[in-house]
């Protein structure tokens, strides 16, 4: 659905919502930066001295340490959902009905991914599970796959530290989910492919068979475990071994997934002789974790826009955002590919990386033409776990490291198609603006996605692959049709209206709640509102007041009159 209008409706004042939400300039060009404060020049002794310790000493290592506690929630974050949920992810690993059909893999990748908040350990888990025999290549190819596009969820929670600021949260979810867009759209094109031709499997097989390679159990190193465990060991260590055992069937293994209790130094921790089920443990990390990950996301993003004013800002996207010279300026998205794959490679993460990068995207400094190479290359380097896994294997080495190469070689095959040309790269950045705009528009609809996108959809499409190829081609198969009938028909509607007949030029003659968000829109903002009007907190009287254009619910016999108005004046589209 497309919720932008040709005209809008007027408010009370005369102005239009257009025009007080979306302002005739470009909203995705990078905003003014202005200097805030004196010059340096103008300051005394004193001020220099507080600036100095404040601005230059202070907040940058304020800003550092909010990353580390970032990146250590994110840690927690995945244990919390492997104690929750790692056992039935182990199960589901084990159900043959559920990874011969490859649908169902992909759906088992996103799933198992965004449940354990891990795309490493999910990697690893399948690394492993291939090494022993459980799973072969061309099984685990898909679940590979979803996997892929599972990790990308936690950047996308991390945009919702900017939705204060209506610019900057467009901005951010926008450089969030353009790792969607792009994951999503290798998977429509290469799956497919892979399916008929098995391009993947022959591929990484002649490159194992090429050399005469043999696993020694070594070479797992993991740096971003290195800097967090200091802190994490302290509320919670995992027995990832144990996890890993029950995801490769074996079924002798029992106990809790929490490391033994014993009384070394390293049992020392918040947990250790807590005598409580891994479910509940999961549960008290999960809080923690998202205490800490809320709030070091907002200090994070307050102090971005604290220190990225005035000169410093201007030097910073300049560097990031500059092009190579000509002639050579094509290379410079292959130059961020590079950087972007090792970073990642240092830490191990993508989801770091990219997280790292979306509240920058969203305060103006680095631009979202920039975000998509940086992030392909991330998408590189996080392949790099699933080799060390393979590395580090006891079974099967060449099996192991094969799966491990097809991951690396799928994210390879989908910058070769989506980026080298200009016109595919637009699709991608085109995908992730429309969604931008229209979390712009409506605030609700961020967690509408989320929950669409890595839940709802792939639950449905994993009960109905379960169901066999007849029932998921059946019921799967007309939405599929309409789904695209209905993106080449608003792509003609923009490009080439003269091609359609007059009655599909737009998409007036269906009931409103068919082609806008905008009933929807007014439902929630009404029941929020009736919410809201029970509790009198400061916050709540404060909401009660802002600028949303339907927090302020029309006066009785008024109503009809708004929803009216609304369906004569708003031409939108699917």
């Amino acid at each position: 659905m497309n919720a932008t209008s040709d005209t809008e409706t007027l408010k009370d004042d005369g102005t239009s919502l257009k025009d007080k939400e979306e302002p005739d300039s470009d909203p995705w060009a990078i905003p003014q930066l202005v200097s805030q404060g004196k010059s340096w020049r103008h300051l005394d002794r004193n001020e220099k001295c507080k600036r100095v310790l404040w601005s230059w000493i202070c907040r940058p290592l304020l800003l550092l340490g909010c990353l580390y506690m970032f990146i250590c929630s994110l840690s927690l974050l995945g244990s919390a959902f492997q104690l929750l949920g790692g056992k039935l992810a182990g199960d589901a690993f084990q159900n043959n009905q559920i990874i011969s059909n490859p649908i169902a893999g992909v759906m088992l990748g996103i799933l198992a991914t965004v449940l354990v908040q891990s795309s490493s350990t999910t990697t690893s888990i399948i690394v492993a599970m291939v090494s022993s025999g459980i799973l072969n290549v061309k099984q685990a190819i898909p679940i590979i796959m979803g996997v892929n596009i599972g990790t990308s969820v936690t950047n996308t929670f991390v945009s919702f530290g900017n939705a204060k600021n209506r610019d900057e949260f467009r901005r951010a979810f926008a450089g969030a989910t353009i790792h969607d867009m792009f994951n999503f759209l290798s998977l429509i094109t290469l799956l497919p492919i892979e399916l008929a031709s098995s391009y993947l499997y022959r591929l990484t097989r002649a490159i194992v068979d090429s050399y005469h390679l043999e696993g020694d159990g070594g070479g797992n190193v993991d740096l971003l475990s290195t800097i967090t465990k200091p802190f994490t060991e302290r509320i919670v260590i995992l027995n990832l071994t144990r996890l890993e055992q029950i995801a490769s069937g074996n079924s002798t293994v029992s106990g809790s997934l929490i490391v033994d209790r014993c009384g070394d130094s390293r049992c020392e921790f918040l947990f250790y002789d807590v005598d409580l089920s891994d479910s509940v443990v999961g549960a008290v990390v999960l809080v923690i974790a998202l205490i800490m990950l809320c709030g070091c996301l907002i200090l994070i993003v307050k102090l971005l826009q604290s220190m990225l004013y005035g000169h410093l800002a201007f030097v910073i996207r300049k560097a990031v955002n500059a092009d190579f010279p000509k002639p050579f300026g094509f290379l410079t998205g292959y130059v961020a590919i590079v950087i972007g794959a090792g970073i990642t490679m240092l830490v191990q993460s993508s989801s770091v990386f990219t997280s790292t990068l979306t509240p920058l995207v969203g305060v103006g400094v680095v631009t979202i033409e920039r975000m998509f190479p940086l992030t392909l290359g991330a998408n590189i380097g996080t392949t790099i776990t699933g080799i060390l896994a393979a590395l580090a294997s006891k079974g099967d080495f060449r099996h192991a490291l094969q799966i491990a190469l097809c991951h690396l070689f799928f994210n390879i095959s989908g910058i070769l198609l989506w980026y080298p040309i200009p016109k595919l790269r637009k699709v991608p950045i085109c995908c992730a603006q429309w969604l931008g705009n229209t979390t712009a528009r409506y605030r609700w609809f961020p967690i509408f996605y989320v929950i669409l996108v890595f839940f709802f959809i792939p639950g449905i499409l994993f009960g109905l692959s379960l169901a066999g190829w007849y029932v998921l081609v059946a019921v799967a198969g007309p939405v599929v049709v309409i789904a695209v009938f209905i993106i080449l028909v608003n792509t003609l509607q923009d490009k080439k209206p003269h091609w359609l007949s007059t009655r599909l030029q737009s998409w007036d003659w269906l009931p409103l709640w068919m082609h806008s968000w905008d009933p929807l829109d007014h439902l929630l903002v009404r029941c929020g509102a009736k919410l809201k009007s029970f509790c009198n907190c400061t916050v709540c009287k404060r909401m009660k007041h802002s600028a949303s254009p339907y927090d302020i619910l029309p006066e009785d016999g008024q109503d009809e009159a708004l929803s009216g108005a609304r369906n004569q004046t708003y031409t939108t589209k699917l």
